[in-house]
């Protein structure tokens, strides 16, 4: 029923306009629409990233999105580190921390957080 259909990623902040910093000045994603001062939508690659006003926003302890970066991952990854972004350290079965960035399973995986505290990862694999 569903498996044809897309999915946007929905998340919350309490802030709008310093999300869109964030989303926009730091990440780079463009600005597709708007719903009135509440919801922004981004394009990133053939999905939709949904940014919406909520008095719930942080309150999520899991990955809220995950880019496929292929083998970008390092300049990605020091890419935004030159922005200010600061990237989670996890104890991980299986995955080694080289730098920022977890390896391991054929994969590697780095995850940071948005102003509100939203999980957002990169992968590989």
């Amino acid at each position: 029923m569903l498996n044809q259909k897309e999915a946007i990623a929905m998340i919350a902040v309490k802030n709008i306009q310093e999300a869109a910093r964030f989303y926009e000045g730091t990440l780079g994603l463009e600005r597709a629409g708007t719903e009135g001062e509440e919801v922004i939508t981004y394009r990133s690659g053939s999905t939709r990233i949904n940014v919406y006003h909520s008095q719930f926003a942080g309150t999520n302890k899991a990955t809220s999105v995950v880019w496929n970066v292929g083998d970008e991952m390092e300049s990605i990854v020091a890419s935004l580190k030159s922005k200010g972004v600061a990237f989670e350290h996890y104890d991980m079965p299986g995955l080694t921390l080289q730098g920022d960035i977890h390896v391991g399973g054929g994969m590697k995986v780095a995850w940071f957080k948005d102003p509100d505290g939203n999980i957002l990862s990169l992968v590989t694999g």
